[in-house]
């Protein structure tokens, strides 16, 4: 696609159709993903990729872990508050997704329980997991996060469809766990990806963009 064009058509998915991706095309996904600049050329990301019934079995299992009561204990430390104009936007995009699907913002259960499906991958056939090697830092972090848009924009590009969740870093011991990796991998986030139910209200709204003289100074 026109970069333009896949900047403005990529949006995050959260209803998936049951319908697996092809092997080539996410073997696909990922080599021009590959492509993303980093520090030195190190290329410090390690990726995890589900599918069919691995993909199955991972989301009962961390569903059951997560109901379970585990507390979330991340890698990377999440955001300790929100302050204007972030919060505010935060907050819009909260709303702009609870509306969609009829959840009023002051049913806080309702909500819980669209948060949780995070931890079920929205329903998609394929899950991908982000790893950096601790010694990285927050450098590394920043490679790690310029491959995330670079899935997220190869998967569109593609015809297919993805998010990128911050939720699904909340259980890395579990994660390492399932897939029996070494301690010093820490969990980033996770992306999950298939095919958009586009019938579906959750995928129907759209998020705005600040304009940018709220976050650009030009000095030309």
């Amino acid at each position: 696609m026109e970069f333009e064009s896949l900047m403005h058509e990529r949006l995050s998915i959260r209803k998936y159709l049951d319908k697996q991706v092809p092997r080539e095309t996410i073997e696909k996904i990922l080599s021009l993903a590959q492509l993303t600049p980093s520090w030195c050329n190190t290329q410090p990301w390690q990726v995890i990729v589900t599918g069919g019934e691995h993909t199955s079995q991972l989301r009962e299992a961390l569903w059951d872990h997560v109901q379970s009561g585990n507390f979330p204990k991340t890698d990377f430390p999440f955001p300790a508050k929100y302050v204007d104009p972030y919060k505010g936007r935060r907050k819009e995009c909260g709303y702009q997704l609870y509306d969609s699907i009829g959840i009023p913002k002051e049913d806080r259960m309702a909500g819980m329980q669209q948060t949780m499906q995070n931890f079920r991958f929205f329903d998609a056939p394929h899950a991908l997991f982000i790893f950096l090697d601790d010694h990285f830092g927050f450098y590394g972090g920043v490679d790690c996060g310029l491959y995330v848009n670079s899935v997220l924009l190869a998967a569109k590009n593609e015809g297919v469809d993805a998010v990128a969740q911050a939720a699904l870093a909340s259980y890395p011991d579990f994660i390492r766990q399932h897939f029996q990796l070494p301690d010093n991998l820490k969990l980033v986030c996770g992306i999950s990806f298939g095919y958009a139910d586009m019938e579906h209200a959750i995928n129907q709204y759209r998020t705005p963009r600040a304009p940018l003289e709220e976050s650009i100074r030009y000095y030309l």
